[in-house]
């Protein structure tokens, strides 16, 4: 008696050259996945989704390599600099490739998309940037960005586009294009992971300390990146039916610590 193999999806990978996009694509292609990877470089498909003629061109240049079928698109790509290209990147960077790729998921048979949030989303910061983004209007969100960058709070823009992001996949996941499509969407929000991101972050004991203060993990303490990576694996498999619109926190216990354990 044989057994057949499970058949090869097609999955799209952004920030797949380093960190947790790396670590995702590896074991997808380890597993006998065709992975279309999406970098600044080193990737299949080189794009800088920080712009949105950069955008436009990786949509384009996937769309072209998967023949206009994807049975997942995962954003991973990201950056935590106080500078407004974090609002372009790590929100407008995952929500128009993931309109953008929509319409080629919507074409598999059981398609899935899913992209990294953070434990930080959780936090309510920089109204002006969020409402921004969940417009839909880029320029007035960098321009918010910048005005906070000037008045030396760009600590806060990292936080504000991972909570645009965590507000805006309960706004779009369950509307007629994805749960209505059958495509479930869904986020996998880390607390501190180990990838080059945070190592920029981290240089001193100093620095350290104050992340670990920020970020309390009392379950097994900081994470690989292939600790997201096999969260992400599961929410983007076939076996997810009906898991739509979270945010799974893969953190240690960090939600928890910080919101409290009366939150539901």
């Amino acid at each position: 008696m044989t057994t057949s193999s499970p058949a090869r999806r097609r999955v799209a990978v952004t920030g797949a050259a380093s960190g947790i996009g790396k670590a995702l694509a590896d074991m997808l292609r380890a597993q006998g996945d065709d992975v279309i990877g999406v970098d600044l470089k080193d990737a299949e498909v080189c794009a800088d989704l920080g712009t949105p003629a950069g955008r436009q061109e990786a949509v384009r240049a996937v769309l072209e390599r998967s023949e206009g079928v994807l049975d997942a698109v995962i954003a991973c790509a990201g950056i935590s600099a106080q500078v407004p290209a974090t609002i372009a990147v790590n929100y407008f960077g995952v929500t128009e490739l993931l309109q953008g790729l929509r319409p080629a998921l919507a074409r598999a048979e059981a398609p899935r998309a899913a992209f990294v949030g953070s434990i930080v989303g959780t936090k309510s910061v920089a109204p002006e940037v969020v409402e921004a983004c969940l417009a839909g209007d880029e320029p007035a969100a960098l321009a918010a960005a910048a005005a906070l960058a000037e008045r030396g709070q760009g600590g806060a823009l990292y936080p504000a586009s991972k909570t645009a992001l965590a507000r805006w996949l309960r706004r779009t996941s369950v509307t007629d294009e994805w749960a209505g499509a059958g495509i479930p969407l869904n986020a996998v929000g880390p607390g501190v992971v180990l990838t080059p991101m945070h190592a920029a972050v981290a240089r001193t004991e100093e620095q350290r300390r104050i992340v670990a203060q920020a970020v309390p993990m009392p379950l097994h303490g900081h994470a690989e990146p292939e600790v997201i990576a096999r969260a992400l694996r599961w929410l983007t498999s076939e076996e997810n039916t009906h898991v739509t619109g979270q945010v799974l926190y893969v953190d240690g216990g960090a939600e928890v610590v910080l919101r409290g354990p009366d939150r539901i």
